[in-house]
């Protein structure tokens, strides 16, 4: 069982959550505190977006931490998608690892192991918030029209001198039915917001589990072999040869796959400025 599915067993499902995506970050701008020497670090530390089962359902942001010599996982801070103001992506032109969670009372600043982790955690957010906020607006805009047909009617009961105060009452309540606002995500590729955002993300989770198979090769051949282990030995190296050449494979179908996109932007874009011409020469011809 992979980590993201023991804190789905251990965290979210005891609550009558799922897990969509967890993401391992660190800080960029660790705080410093007096009674840990320097470089001291004993707790992992995960940024984890989950929903509800129930109806309505709740889009949350979790920190969980497993902290040194234990095995489960805990939750920390918990916060709705309603607190979270916006999602900056730091680099909207190169994948980073870096990204910034702007809520109501705090900014945190993290950096995953690596961009690819990042992409993912940041794609799936955003389509999350997307249909979140889609199903937000929607019944807002139903829970606001049953309140505006409510007091209408409670203003029509009323006498004629009586309405004008009524109306101007109704005026003000109106004002309290204000659409919410939604996630904003700034400094973020197109690959992770546009049309081509599903393909994109298959890339991105190829490459996040590459890049987990390269860093526990990395630990394991780090360590001296014992005796008998000279099989084990070779097998991490081969099998450190075969991440290194499906990594590269991967990063060259994503770069297929970017030039694509790039193109059709660029066909559709030039697919308008001929619309636009023809509608001009038709106008003209029409004046004739």
């Amino acid at each position: 069982m992979n980590i993201q599915s023991t804190i789905n067993k251990e965290v979210f499902i005891p609550q009558g959550e799922r897990l969509l995506v967890a993401v391992e970050v660190w800080r960029r701008q660790r705080k410093r505190m007096s009674f840990l020497p320097v470089g001291a670090k004993d707790y992992s530390t995960f940024i984890c977006v989950s929903v509800t089962n129930t109806k309505p359902h709740q889009l949350l942001i979790t920190k969980v931490k497993q902290f040194g010599g234990s095995s489960s996982f805990v939750r920390r801070s918990q916060w709705t998608v309603e607190q979270l103001q916006q999602v900056n992506g730091i680099n909207p032109k190169k994948d980073t690892p870096e990204f910034d969670l702007v809520f109501d009372n705090t900014v945190d600043k993290w950096v995953t192991c690596s961009s690819a982790e990042k992409c993912m955690f940041v794609q799936i957010l955003y389509n999350a918030c997307e249909n979140f906020w889609k199903t937000k607006i929607s019944s807002f805009g139903i829970s606001g029209k049953i309140n505006k047909a409510g007091q209408q009617r409670r203003a029509s009961q009323h006498a004629p001198h009586e309405l004008s105060v009524d109306s101007s009452k109704y005026h003000r309540n109106l004002r309290r039915y204000d659409p919410p606002k939604k996630t904003e995500f700034t400094n973020c590729h197109s690959k992770l917001t546009g049309d081509a955002s599903t393909v994109n993300l298959v890339i991105y989770r190829c490459k996040a589990f590459l890049n987990r198979m390269k860093s526990m090769i990395a630990i394991s051949q780090s360590h001296s072999p014992r005796p008998g282990q000279t099989w084990h030995r070779a097998m991490g190296g081969a099998m450190g040869k075969l991440v290194q050449t499906m990594n590269v494979s991967v990063g060259k179908r994503g770069d297929t796959l970017s030039l694509a996109e790039d193109k059709t932007v660029e066909l559709l874009q030039k697919a308008q400025q001929f619309a636009d011409t023809a509608h001009m020469v038709l106008k003209y011809i029409s004046t004739k």
